[in-house]
């Protein structure tokens, strides 16, 4: 079937489609029907059926892959790496299912997990579902204010912690920053599970705090059975930036996500049972929940979970792991390649890459020359994709297990099976044609797998996603977007990134493209600050590869965005940097950039990988004023 066929029939006939991609995984009962709508913008996905997400991860698998490798987790901070089969992590999750229901977690009720990448976390997930209790994981980033406001919006019975993470090869504490967010928070948690991993040390808190490895033994033999729940029933709560100070956790439910995923490993990913993958994500994030623990598992694959950075112990760690373990299927960021970029490119050579058959890039937009980069040093498909938080899996994608089409370095590719993506004008509604630029929305329903609604919040859910677009009730992206002839769409920039120069509407994603293609700049990031003649006004921070020689950088690149997309969109200024301020997944943090530029206080820095890249900016610019 060719792909715009494929994708017509989800959405024409969306019963027929997905009836068929529900036959993907085990149904403990038939659901009494595909799609329940009656209640626009809230969509049912096979209501009625009984499945579980553990089930369909683990157990389904034991009788054809009990020795196959499930689990290899890695961690290059404290030098272990060990393997699980299925059986082995069939066995190790029941442990800690057993240890939840012993003190009294059960069907609905919410476990918050806040822990680094390591074998117990997966566990520690799989388990939830197990018994049906609602997971919610917290970036090991997030300091203590951060999380007590998750803490008090989740409610949970219990929380599952590590004393302490690494990083760079030093302890990170996490049991402190736990301490202080429960002390915090209104909700108390009634116990904490607590992994000691001996990095530092620790004081447990009497009647509250239990030892995993103490726990663990008291129910080394325990079996647990599984908790059937209706597919509507939340599999998970995970938090994500809203535009106001209160976390929104955007809730997940069980069946829907649960096929989405194993038909996005056939049509989108192509892996296969058996094989391996690795995702360098974090499971504080969605990608680390859909792409390291639950898609590569209910396929039958092995998954790498890994604690490190990708230059440690150096740059070819990487592809190192992918020789090992023959990696087939491997899942980064775009900011990761650009760190690899940097280093000496005899590492991407060094191993045997064969049974690598595509390098999936999402998080944030991947520009072209990044892109051509990586493609040229290991010679293997570069798929882009775009999804968020909310979707739960790929909106955007070359849907390699369809047909085979064409990448267009730049574009994250065509609308995915069930997205009924539209290009709006933000002024008229009106749905534009090729080479236009608009709002990227989806007409509804949301496929499966998306979230359901904001956790505790049904109001916000519609207000935030479906109100804003005048006069439609359909989903907002919040992203800027054009397609060209084919159908391929390009990401420009959040729409709440869009800078007003003057009267006229620029993407900082546009300007961004531009500066990151002059043959010397490695990395770059550009935002828009107050202008009292202007309104507003970009300002670049960039990256050099060959800092030895940059006294007219700023000038040469100027003139490339006048080249390229004319005076108008020209930055103010461009700071030569020699880092960015990222979160520890990668992400770079823009908005106190833009703090910084504007003078302000940045807010809540906690959630950086190095605090002290910020004030070597303001440094730089307090040297270099605005000239505007």
């Amino acid at each position: 079937m060719s792909y715009k066929a494929h994708h017509e029939r989800s959405i024409q006939d969306p019963d027929g489609f997905w009836g068929e991609q529900a036959q993907l995984i085990h149904w403990e009962k038939p659901y009494q029907s595909v799609l329940n709508y009656a209640n626009p913008p809230f969509a049912k996905w096979f209501e009625g059926g009984l499945t579980n997400l553990c089930y369909n991860a683990i157990d389904r698998h034991l009788k054809e892959r009990a020795n196959q490798t499930a689990l290899v987790a890695v961690s290059t901070e404290t030098n272990i790496e060990k393997t699980y089969t299925y059986q082995e992590l069939y066995e190790e999750v029941n442990r800690i299912a057993a240890i939840l229901k012993a003190n009294g977690v059960k069907k609905g009720d919410r476990v918050l997990i806040y822990m680094p990448m390591i074998a117990e976390a997966c566990f520690a997930m799989l388990a939830c579902v197990r018994i049906g209790a609602i997971h919610s994981v917290v970036f090991g980033g997030f300091a203590s204010h951060s999380l007590a406001s998750r803490i008090d919006d989740a409610k949970p019975k219990m929380i599952i912690t590590a004393e302490a993470g690494m990083r760079g090869g030093k302890a990170v504490p996490y049991k402190p920053l736990l301490d202080e967010a429960i002390t915090l928070a209104t909700s108390k948690p009634e116990k904490v599970l607590v992994v000691n991993r001996g990095l530092v040390d620790y004081t447990p808190i009497a009647g509250r705090d239990l030892d995993y490895a103490t726990e663990r033994q008291k129910h080394l033999n325990d079996i647990v059975p599984i908790e059937w729940v209706d597919s509507t029933h939340p599999s998970y709560i995970l938090y994500t930036s809203g535009t106001t100070g209160k976390p929104k956790g955007v809730q997940r439910d069980t069946g829907g996500y649960t096929v989405a995923l194993a038909s996005t490993m056939n049509h989108i990913f192509c892996g296969k049972p058996g094989e391996t993958m690795f995702c360098t994500s974090d499971i504080g994030w969605v990608v680390g929940h859909s792409y390291i623990i639950y898609a590569p598992l209910i396929h039958g694959m092995a998954t790498i979970l890994y604690e490190g950075t990708p230059l440690r112990p150096d740059a070819g760690i990487w592809w190192q792991l992918v020789e090992k373990y023959k990696v087939s299927v491997m899942f980064s960021a775009p900011t990761a390649v650009r760190v690899l970029k940097k280093q000496d490119p005899a590492f991407l050579s060094k191993y045997d890459l064969s049974s690598l058959r595509a390098l999936f890039l999402a998080g944030e937009p991947l520009d072209e020359p990044t892109a051509s980069w990586i493609h040229d040093a290991i010679q293997k498909p570069i798929v882009d994709n775009y999804w968020q938080t909310e979707t739960g899996w790929p909106m955007l994608a070359i849907q390699r297990g369809v047909e085979v089409m064409p990448h267009k370095f730049g574009s994250p590719g065509v609308p995915s099976f069930g997205y009924n993506l539209k290009l709006l004008d933000d002024a008229t509604t009106a749905e534009l044609g090729p080479d236009q630029k608009g709002v990227i929305a989806i007409e509804g329903p949301l496929p499966p797998g998306c979230m359901q609604t904001v956790w505790g919040d049904d109001k916000r859910f519609v207000s935030t996603y479906w109100e804003t677009i005048p006069g439609k009730t359909i989903y907002s992206t919040f992203d800027w977007g054009i397609k060209d002839k084919d159908g391929y769409f390009f990401i420009l920039g959040r729409t709440d990134d869009v800078i007003n120069v003057a009267g006229h509407r620029l993407g900082t994603r546009e300007i961004e493209e531009s500066l990151s293609s002059h043959s010397n700049i490695s990395e770059v990031a550009v935002v828009g600050i107050e202008d009292k003649l202007k309104g507003q006004v970009a300002i670049g921070f960039a990256i050099p590869k060959d800092a030895s020689n940059v006294a007219s950088l700023e000038a040469e690149l100027m003139k490339t965005v006048d080249q390229q997309l004319g005076a108008i969109a020209r930055p103010a200024r461009v700071y030569i940097v020699t880092a960015l301020p990222k979160t520890r997944s990668g992400k770079i943090v823009r908005r106190a950039l833009q703090a910084v530029a504007e003078g302000r206080d940045p807010g809540d820095i906690s959630t950086m990988e190095d605090q002290t890249v910020l004030a070597q900016i303001k440094q730089i610019i307090e040297q270099n004023p605005n000239k505007s």
